[in-house]
């Protein structure tokens, strides 16, 4: 991977403060005022559709191992992107990733089953490291292996969401697509409206599947 040493990055910082201390929170004797108002299934999705994006502040309130993991490796990537990206791009990129994770957890997975974590968004940092790092001349062999050995377990490891994952890694493709189509500076036009095209996309899935159900 890059070498960035000394990049500045307060949203990746952010974003795992605010993660554990909503973990914190979980485990508290008030838990269930985080986890049940939280987390995602996708039933909820008619009435109480914002689950489709605090499910990713939430965690396995049983033990530390989810969100340390997920964590550890959000602190990786996002010390990779955040400097290349700036961090507002950064931002909406790990944001967006947690609805194309929910997204395809309300198409694919049991209506009932509630999902919790930042893996969608995780996927979606993986997703577009690759297409950046491509975009830049690397090689991103190790990164597609990276991505094909985590989705995988996906299908031999019970709890895990393989769909929150695929939504998350797609969702990254795309914004990432989106930001290497211009390399300047800032939001231009051309990445405005691909950005908007994407979130418009992601509401328009939602939508649809809801309609199936009323």
């Amino acid at each position: 991977m890059l070498r960035l040493k000394g990049a500045a990055t307060p949203i990746t910082s952010a974003l795992l403060v605010l993660n554990g201390l909503i973990w914190l929170g979980q485990i508290s004797p008030l838990g269930y005022l985080f986890t049940n108002q939280f987390f995602f299934a996708p039933i909820f999705a008619p009435f109480e559709p914002w689950r489709m994006l605090t499910s990713g502040f939430v965690h396995d309130w049983s033990g530390p191992w989810h969100i340390l993991l997920n964590s550890y490796a959000i602190w990786i990537f996002g010390r990779q992107l955040e400097p290349m990206l700036g961090a507002l791009r950064f931002l909406l990129l790990y944001l967006t990733s947690i609805i194309g994770g929910s997204v395809a957890v309300l198409w694919l997975s049991d209506p009932a089953v509630p999902v919790v974590g930042a893996s969608g968004a995780l996927f979606g940092l993986m997703g577009a490291y690759f297409i950046i790092l491509r975009s830049l001349g690397g090689n991103p062999s190790q990164i597609f292996a990276l991505i094909a050995i985590n989705f995988s377990m996906g299908f031999f490891v019970s709890g895990i969401s393989w769909e929150g994952h695929l939504g998350g890694l797609i969702t990254g493709l795309l914004v990432a697509l989106v930001y290497a189509s211009n390399r300047k500076p800032g939001f231009s036009t051309q990445r405005a409206i691909g950005l908007v095209l994407i979130w418009v996309g992601l509401a328009a899935a939602t939508l649809l599947k809801v309609d199936q159900w009323i």
